[in-house]
């Protein structure tokens, strides 16, 4: 006999999900969380706090109306740090209550402590005063999510040198910032603070970034970074960073170059938080950089009772699929079978401008060597975007030459994240250009451009 049918550790988007499904499967549920409110990393420092922080600099910047007004507009002229706290702390209260809610009505108890595997079915519980409590689980969940890789040879300091987890509490706005790691996050940081008018240097050792996504797609955000005065170091290594004086950070790259900045931003990778959990005790192992594996269907770990998912176990390391794989998890673990995952899953990337993306890309429908033609449509061509005063953004949308089905969808530009489930919906349904030729779309939106893209791959493919 167990205490629990079902033990979640962590409480983000999978441990939410995974906790909600099981107690509304009948089933008794302990969420574990060590933070001092539920939520897990997607609330207090990931997703949530850079979604709020990107949405208040926009808005406060008068970002979207300077195509019209020019780019000398301002809502607020002098921003600071307490602007961009104040929304962001008034946003995660809201999550926080919301997900209290959730929990209190399916009747979730939740225990807040770090917790340890003691034996594969038994987890200590230390409190926060040092007091251990120890409950045993028919089923257990890892979904600690993960934490900020944080090198030796990075002085992070909390002043002028922060991880991506630490930025979201920043104390004042720096002039100028230097962004190590051009994935996703460190690409959203730097162009968040772009909008802001903060001198922005990208540093990436490798000569490209966010390769999953469309290279057009890239070529064209890479422009607008460009002209917007962002400076790009790809290929470029850290050799090493040291504070300056007056305790500014100076990166030394490889190739020669020095990067100084009032700021430096490190956020090349992160690392599963598992090291805490004494996973040895359950039987489990991780690879190098601290995640779990498991089998894709299931869930399930090596040891068939303890499932893990969200970000600890990898890509693609979104909230949004990360809520699905807790659900599938806690179907499996009660034996309910849940519906196959849809074949294509949205991407988004809420950089500025926003990037989206859904299906194979031009390079990955070459690689298959599948016979195809693109559309593109570009915002300014709709007349929402005039209305908007869009001077850039497009849509890029590939079909099959033979079958005339869709295969992909990539966006960059205002409303990016949104307009793609379009293109989500019809890729799952297997639909085909006939879609986007026959159907009237609201006029005018940006969703117009759907409209532009079919006809302009229409009259390709039509000479075809």
């Amino acid at each position: 006999m167990h205490d629990y049918e079902m033990i979640v550790i962590g409480s983000g988007p999978s441990g939410r999900r995974a906790a909600v499904q099981a107690a509304k499967l009948g089933k008794s549920v302990l969420v574990v969380e060590k933070g001092r409110r539920v939520g897990g990393v997607s609330v207090h420092t990931g997703t949530i706090p850079s979604k709020t922080l990107r949405e208040t600099v926009l808005n406060l910047s008068g970002w979207r109306e300077r195509g019209f007004y020019g780019r000398s507009y301002r809502v607020k002229q002098d921003i600071g740090a307490p602007d961009l706290m104040a929304r962001l702390h008034k946003t995660l209260d809201h999550e926080v209550e919301v997900l209290e809610h959730q929990f209190s009505r399916n009747g979730v108890r939740t225990a807040r402590g770090e917790a340890r595997f003691v034996s594969p079915h038994d987890v200590e519980i230390t409190g926060e005063t040092g007091e251990h409590t120890t409950v045993s689980g028919a089923h257990i969940l890892v979904a600690v999510g993960t934490r900020p890789f944080r090198p030796d040879y990075v002085p992070f300091n909390g002043t002028s040198v922060f991880d991506s987890d630490e930025i979201v509490e920043l104390p004042r706005l720096p002039r100028s910032l230097a962004v190590i790691g051009a994935g996703v996050i460190g690409v959203e940081y730097a162009t968040i603070f772009s909008a802001l008018d903060v001198q922005v240097t990208l540093i990436e050792p490798r000569s490209s970034f966010l390769d999953f996504i469309d290279k057009e797609l890239i070529e064209e955000f890479t422009h607008e970074l460009r002209d917007r005065n962002v400076s790009l170091r790809l290929g470029s290594k850290v050799a090493a960073i040291e504070l300056g004086h007056d305790g500014h950070p100076i990166c030394r790259l490889s190739d020669g170059r020095t990067v100084s900045s009032e700021m430096l931003l490190f956020a090349a990778g992160r690392v599963g938080a598992t090291d805490t959990l004494n996973l040895g005790a359950a039987g489990l192992e991780v690879d190098h950089r601290g995640r779990l594996q498991v089998d894709p269907k299931t869930l399930q770990t090596s040891v068939p009772h303890i499932y893990a998912a969200g970000d600890v176990i990898g890509f693609p390391s979104l909230a949004s699929t990360s809520m699905e794989q807790g659900r599938v998890a806690a179907c499996h673990a009660f034996g309910l079978a849940p519906p196959p995952p849809p074949e294509f899953f949205p991407y988004g990337i809420y950089s500025v401008p926003e990037m989206s993306t859904v299906g194979m890309s031009e390079e990955e429908v070459r690689k298959r060597e599948i016979p195809y033609e693109c559309g593109i449509a570009r915002f300014r061509e709709t007349s929402r975007g005039h209305i908007m005063g869009l001077n850039t953004g497009m849509m890029k949308m590939i079909f099959s030459v033979k079958t005339r089905r869709l295969l992909g969808v990539h966006i960059v530009g205002e409303g990016a994240t949104e307009l793609i489930h379009i293109g989500q919906a019809v890729l799952n349904l297997k639909g085909t250009i006939d879609y986007f030729i026959e159907n009237t779309f609201n006029y005018p939106t940006l969703a117009e451009a759907y409209k532009i893209a079919g006809l302009d791959a229409w009259n390709r493919l039509s000479r075809g």
